[in-house]
């Protein structure tokens, strides 16, 4: 099969391409990249007025698939993720039972090559059943297809048992993914500690419950050597952390939320909005505007979803009891065209770097890229696109958006997994 996508304004950093150009693909590779391509029999697709980027990764996702059905599987959560732009996706262990073995790990990677709209990566558990104890099965784990070990969801409470897992992870050059949680100063904390919390009256969750663990834990990577990656970053002291470790030369990358780059504590009202709990949660102005200048200055390597889906009875409870997270897969790209992109925070080729590139890279995955013998997942959006969200817009089984009613400007289109369509003209392709 041979498919010619014309007059798209193709950006890729690495291919140093950001012009308008025809892309040729043959079967699951780009076959070539120039100005009037053409092909007997070929379907040819005119992309005039979109942006066609390489395939957005989105290394942060939890797919509730197996145990958690309910809320989402992986059947719909990798329609979300096409719906949303993108070709590949990380699951979280915090599954039922964990992914802490194996055989779990495999599951997942059998019924997302069955049902699944994108490319389906298994992070498996750090320890046996995320209770920080045991280390888990990581060696049969890597055997079945373990791209990165998390215990996401809560922090690994004890410095030695986070050294023990890091060098397992140095071991099989894996990065440990790290939810940074410090559970004796974080309690039962709802919302991020100072204002927030009590204007709510709730709980609160404050900063130095990450960024301690933040510190304990790049210190960690430095004395092992392992990779280490910290999960959805929320405070501008934690970015410090990182940065001044950045600049020591450690081995360290971090992830950012859209959530927590547009939202900030201020936006939970006297209504209790539940969409808005999420974990970490979200911090101040200044906290989000230093995570903004984390995104453009290069400290932030990567945007994710966290994409948490919960049924509308779960968000429907008391604020203390309802469970934290939003979805994000489905509004993730658009956010950040329109907070990002358009007011000339960052520009598409940074932008193509934290959704693309850079996850990749931190996974140890094949790069892709818009040239001749690349694997062809590509994303296409229409960057004038205007539209508001809405809960009927949704592929996943969950509509728990803290975004829900807002405008955005820029929308997903089209995507390619392997030459093969996921998405066409905004529709999922059954």
């Amino acid at each position: 099969m041979v498919l010619i996508l014309k007059n798209a304004h193709v950006v890729d950093p690495a291919a140093g391409i950001d012009e308008v150009i025809d892309v040729k693909v043959e079967d699951d590779r780009i076959a070539e990249v120039g100005h009037g391509l053409a092909h007997e029999g070929a379907e040819v697709r005119d992309l005039s007025g979109k942006y066609l980027v390489p395939g957005l990764v989105d290394i942060h996702v939890h797919f509730r698939d197996p145990g958690f059905e309910y809320k989402e599987d992986i059947e719909t959560g990798t329609r979300a993720a096409a719906h949303g732009g993108f070709t590949a996706v990380c699951t979280m262990a915090n599954t039922d039972p964990v992914a802490d073995t194996g055989a779990v790990l495999e599951y997942v990677a059998s019924k997302a090559a069955k049902v699944g709209k994108c490319r389906v990566f298994p992070a498996g558990s750090c320890s046996h059943g995320l209770e920080g104890e045991i280390l888990a099965e990581m060696g049969d784990m890597v055997a079945h297809g373990a791209v990165a070990f998390t215990d996401d969801g809560r922090g690994v409470q004890n410095a030695g048992m986070m050294r023990r897992i890091m060098d397992y992870g140095k071991m099989f050059d894996k990065p440990i993914m790290d939810h940074c949680q410090d559970e004796s100063l974080v309690g039962a904390g709802q919302v991020n500690e100072g204002i927030a919390s009590t204007r709510l009256g709730l709980l609160g969750w404050p900063a130095a419950g990450e960024e301690i663990q933040i510190a304990r834990d790049v210190a960690l990577s430095e004395l092992t050597g392992c990779p280490l990656h910290i999960q959805h970053i929320t405070s501008a002291r934690g970015l410090d952390i990182v940065r001044e470790a950045k600049a020591r030369g450690a081995n360290v990358t971090c992830e950012v939320t859209p959530h927590h780059l547009v939202l900030s504590e201020d936006d939970i009202t006297g209504a209790y909005e539940t969409f808005l709990k999420v974990n970490p949660p979200l911090r101040t102005p200044a906290d989000r505007q230093a995570l903004i200048d984390g995104v453009a200055d290069g400290t932030i390597d990567a945007i994710v979803t966290d994409h948490a889906p919960h049924a509308p009875w779960e968000k429907a409870r008391e604020f203390e009891l309802a469970p934290f997270g939003m979805i994000g897969l489905e509004t993730s790209l658009a956010l950040i065209l329109t907070n990002l992109v358009r007011p000339g925070i960052i520009d598409y080729g940074r932008m193509v770097e934290l959704m693309a590139v850079n996850p990749r890279t931190i996974l140890r995955l094949d790069q892709v890229s818009i040239a001749a013998g690349s694997v062809a997942d590509l994303t296409v959006f229409d960057p004038e696109a205007t539209w508001t969200v809405d809960e009927s817009f949704f592929e996943s089984k969950s509509a728990n958006s803290g975004f829900i009613g807002r405008e955005l400007i820029g929308k997903p289109t089209d995507v390619y997994v392997g030459g093969v369509a996921t998405m066409i003209d905004g529709a999922v392709v059954d």
